[in-house]
């Protein structure tokens, strides 16, 4: 059984306050047990007034390492790629933003190059920070012919490549991603989602557990960690 915790917001600036502080203790706590974070942050347009938040608060961010979860192959000035959304609210704090993408036409091959660089990271994250589409993807786990190698890769791989099928209309581009297990393995694992629409698919997804269809309830069917779901309309 998924072992999920919803919290309720009712404006865009409550849920911002809320989980930049959330996130803010994870990465202070983990400086104090271990000198350092690593946490995976997402794409798409949720998190930006978190992010925003975030970034003003007064953490040692020279301590800090952000990956993110998943990213378009795309290059990085490009408005679809990931880490440029995520440098943009955080480079000047002075954390180490650390790509994962690169500018490979064989997505395999860039998922093969996005593993090696994570391999450089201690690990496990301390937080890995998801959202879902409307599909029920998280990360850049989609439907298609690479789900499975992603779903059920093996333990010490972190991130793979991956073709969606159907593209998606917004961002039609192969993406590089981490993996369910690296997702797993995170000290924290935390979502956040807007609209009824969403939190009825995601709460579905965790009704049907391992009997899921959607990636994310894949996913979360097999954590063993409890999850805090930041929602609002």
């Amino acid at each position: 059984m998924i072992e999920a915790e919803f919290w309720d917001y009712d404006s865009a600036e409550e849920m911002a306050e809320a989980v930049a502080g959330d996130i803010g203790f994870i990465i202070d706590s983990a400086i104090e047990a271990r000198g350092a974070a690593l946490i995976a942050l997402p794409g798409g347009e949720t998190p930006g007034p978190i992010f925003a938040k975030l970034a003003q608060m007064g953490i040692a961010w020279k301590r800090v390492t952000i990956i993110p979860t998943d990213d378009r192959l795309v290059k990085m000035d490009n408005e679809l790629s990931n880490i440029r959304m995520i440098a943009g609210h955080f480079i000047k704090t002075g954390a180490r933003i650390f790509p994962i993408a690169a500018d490979i036409a064989d997505y395999r091959l860039a998922g093969n190059g996005a593993d090696a660089r994570l391999q450089d990271l201690p690990w496990p994250p301390d937080l890995v920070w998801l959202g879902m589409g409307e599909d029920g993807h998280t990360a850049s786990l989609f439907a298609g012919p690479d789900l499975e190698d992603a779903m059920n890769a093996p333990k010490a791989r972190r991130a793979v490549g991956v073709m969606p099928d159907p593209l998606p209309a917004n961002a039609p581009v192969p993406r590089v991603t981490l993996t369910r297990t690296a997702i797993l393995s995170a000290r924290t694992i935390l979502i956040t989602i807007i609209g009824q629409a969403k939190r009825d698919l995601l709460e579905r997804a965790i009704e049907d557990g391992q009997n899921s269809k959607l990636p994310i309830g894949r996913v979360l069917a097999e954590g063993d960690q409890p999850i805090d779901i930041h929602w609002r309309p």
